[in-house]
């Protein structure tokens, strides 16, 4: 399909869709997705957690030419890897596999060192930007629809999530969001009941997992996204993936590491001042 045929939803339509939708189950929202947008602009981005595992394996039943798209940070766990191949070995489907642009990371690091992330938050958000963010752009540039695994329940900044929204900060896409409102006994009852690839760091106490640098293990009891990024204090759980970060300076460090050209392609949405 190109550019010019892209199939963009308004917020009016898109409105009335997650008032219709929000009752429904997740594999109808995914029999819509295939059907309005089609297997080819329509895309899983998928981070191998449990939430993912559900989505493919419900999107395909419905559609086995199911995209599904990934974003490599370069500093993975082998266990991120390990559950990847499963899942391919599995449902016999190809995993897109996106990586960040080598010459920013190897800029940033330069600037600001391998283990930037630790010394500010404002470093850490750079890190996920320049590793998580920029390649998932990239990504959601040749789509009309993404579908993710978000939960409600998962975090305050995700309480108000719709099922179907408009994706503003990635040119109004359509974003799906299929077990909005799920728990977390929803998502592991049905991995059970159809013996589903896991990712293996869950049976090692990880209850959200990235980068293997920025999440560690979760004590029985604690909030599960409490294992990501713990030596921060007051400042978001989010990698700015799925909702617009803003830190004061941040605009300057993404000129400097990818020029101006290279800023206003990423679509970045920057405020003075903490998010």
């Amino acid at each position: 399909m190109l550019e010019t045929e892209r199939l963009v939803l308004d917020d009016l339509e898109v409105g009335e869709l997650a008032v219709e939708f929000d009752p429904q189950q997740p594999e109808d929202l995914l029999e819509w997705a295939f059907n309005r947008f089609g297997e080819e602009r329509f895309a899983l981005v998928s981070s191998f957690q449990a939430e993912a595992s559900v989505l493919i394996d419900m999107a395909y039943h419905i559609n086995p030419k199911v995209r599904v798209v990934t974003v490599d940070t370069g500093r993975m766990p082998q266990e991120q890897y390990d559950v990847i191949d499963a899942v391919r070995k599995r449902y016999g489907i190809q995993v897109e596999v996106l990586f960040p642009e080598a010459s920013a990371v190897e800029a940033m690091t330069r600037k600001h060192g391998v283990n930037l992330f630790y010394e500010s938050v404002k470093n850490r958000l750079l890190c996920c930007q320049v590793r998580k963010v920029l390649p998932l752009n990239r990504a959601l540039k040749g789509l009309d629809c993404w579908g993710t695994g978000l939960r409600r329940d998962q975090w305050a900044t995700r309480a108000n999530l719709k099922k179907i929204e408009l994706d503003h900060d990635h040119g109004g896409i359509v974003k799906l969001i299929p077990l909005a409102d799920w728990t977390n006994d929803d998502v592991w009852d049905y991995i059970r009941e159809y013996d589903l690839p896991v990712h293996p760091l869950y049976a090692k106490g990880y209850t959200s997992i990235s980068c293997a640098s920025c999440t560690r293990p979760v004590p029985e009891g604690e909030d599960p996204r409490s294992g990501r990024w713990w030596w921060e204090t007051n400042a978001p759980k989010e990698c700015g993936m799925h909702c617009s970060i803003e830190t004061g300076g941040f605009e300057h460090e993404i000129d400097a590491i990818l020029g101006k050209e290279g800023h206003q392609e990423s679509n970045l949405v920057t405020i003075g001042g903490g998010h």
